[in-house]
């Protein structure tokens, strides 16, 4: 090494630099050559590390989930986009409930019954040690619940966000969603109609068309977790049905707290969507209605007729009337009277022949006396209604019908056994042929809790009806082959 500069005084440590060496503006452009050197890794073991975390790692979309559903076919509809959203997230949707790292719980809140259910599942899940998740109209009506107190909540119109509320309930955290969708400071029908699904039956595809309705029955708690009708516009729901045909579906159910009010709030009408969505419904395929309250049907009767004699949509109708009373129709709230329902239920009859109808009647609602259940009674008995939902009346915390003075319990349960006899005492069609047209059919007939509103699968009824069918063609090929045999017989004598 020369020694120059060593034995040379330094005024300054910029002298150390010469003019031979490179200038920093050189050393600039000759970064362009410089190669990093690469540091090399154990590649299988941290593949190893990335596909299998740890034991006690919480990161999402790992985790296993039992999902459990009460209510409606809404409900169902609803329960239906949360699965379908974790799976595709990556979370495991299992059947088995003590295998489960976290239950998600999707609640009904129409009856005493099915949140007594919904809180011993939760009581059981805290037994466990399992994370919980809460959705449905429950925690969505009233959230503060003691029950409900350091659990996380998706409100109904928040599904589409089910996979962030998941993740943070998995991380340890409790959130709560429970605000509702609006555009412009107008409310909207809920989250979006293309989510993912899970559908628990494949051919079925359950659309919910408008949610919340325009009344205020004074016994119905759904209002206060649903709210005011808000209505999807009719191309998202044809786009959404469209969708469901090419996934497989043969099966449309149209669904919400009242499909008769739909489009009310946005300028359109029921049958308006109706017309849309038949002639999207590829051959082979059927259209179900949901239920409608009677005063929103009355302005489209004729219209209605037309739809339901269509080939492709099923001859079916739910149409509660609730009592035959037009004074506990009156305290009910429910905007008709009994006459304003016959004139529905004698239109349909008339004008679509082998149509089926279901109503519910509510047994031992407050005030009502002997004579307005035996209105009921006479009621059912004249019209042998083939579908029929007997519900005894449970007061509702915060409804305007728990503040009315009660009947007692066993009036009530009195008088729901009773309905229920009337109801057993007829065979609805013991006077009728049926149709060979598809969709004109004797569907299963059942007394049964609003948990099971959806009504048995009309295709199920369609089968029993063609499996009849078939039992009275193998009859009358026997018969003619004995005929036959006879006749042979007869010319060898």
């Amino acid at each position: 090494m020369p020694s120059a500069s060593c034995d040379s005084l330094l005024d300054d440590i910029e002298d150390i630099v010469s003019q031979e060496d490179l200038k920093p503006q050189d050393r600039h452009f000759s970064r362009k050559h410089v190669v990093p050197k690469v540091r090399k890794r154990n590649t299988q073991k941290y593949l190893q590390d990335e596909n299998s975390p740890p034991s006690n790692s919480t990161i999402p979309g790992i985790q296993k989930i039992w999902m459990r559903t009460w209510g409606c076919s809404h409900n169902n509809s609803d329960g239906e986009y949360m699965a379908g959203q974790l799976a595709a997230y990556g979370y495991e949707i299992t059947e088995n409930a003590s295998d489960a790292d976290l239950w998600l719980l999707n609640s009904c809140t129409v009856k005493n019954p099915a949140e007594d259910h919904f809180r011993n599942s939760i009581k059981k899940a805290q037994e466990e040690n399992k994370k919980i998740v809460l959705a449905g109209c429950v925690p969505q009506a009233q959230p503060r619940q003691d029950y409900l107190k350091g659990l996380s909540i998706i409100g109904v119109q928040q599904i589409d966000r089910v996979v962030e509320v998941v993740e943070e309930t998995i991380k340890g955290h409790s959130v709560r969603l429970l605000g509702q969708k609006k555009n412009n400071g107008k409310r909207l029908g809920g989250a979006p109609l293309d989510l993912p699904k899970i559908r628990k039956n494949p051919l079925i595809e359950i659309i919910s068309i408008n949610t919340g309705c325009l009344n205020a029955c004074t016994y119905c708690k759904t209002k206060h977790a649903r709210g005011n009708l808000a209505s999807y516009p009719i191309d998202e729901l044809v786009d959404r049905a469209k969708q469901s045909f090419q996934e497989g579906v043969c099966e449309i159910w149209l669904t919400s707290e009242d499909t008769g009010a739909y489009g009310r709030d946005i300028g359109t009408n029921l049958p308006a969507l109706l017309w849309k969505l038949v002639e999207v419904i590829p051959r082979g395929a059927m259209l179900r209605l949901g239920m409608t309250n009677p005063p929103y049907i009355l302005e489209h009767l004729e219209e209605m007729a037309k739809i339901l004699n269509h080939p492709r949509v099923y001859a079916f109708l739910h149409i509660p009337v609730q009592s035959a009373s037009d004074s506990v129709l009156t305290e009910m709230r429910r905007e008709y009277c009994v006459a304003d329902f016959k004139r529905v239920v004698d239109f349909l009859k008339e004008k679509v022949p082998g149509i089926t109808l279901a109503t519910d009647i509510i047994c031992g609602f407050p005030g009502e006396t002997d004579q307005d259940f035996q209105e009921t009674v006479k009621l059912v008995e004249e019209y042998k209604f083939p579908s029929l939902f007997i519900n005894q009346f449970y007061p509702r915390p915060g409804t305007p019908a728990a503040k009315m003075a009660q009947i007692p319990a066993q009036v009530k349960k009195q008088r729901t056994k009773d309905l229920s006899r009337v109801f057993h005492s007829y065979n609805p069609y013991d006077h009728k042929e049926f149709r060979n047209r598809l969709g004109n059919h004797p569907s299963s007939v059942s007394h049964t809790s609003a948990v099971g509103r959806d009504f048995a699968s009309s295709r199920m009824a369609l089968c029993l009806q063609n499996l009849r069918r078939d039992r009275a063609l193998r009859v009358s090929v026997g018969l003619a082959l004995l005929a036959l045999l006879l006749a042979f017989f007869c010319q060898n004598l």
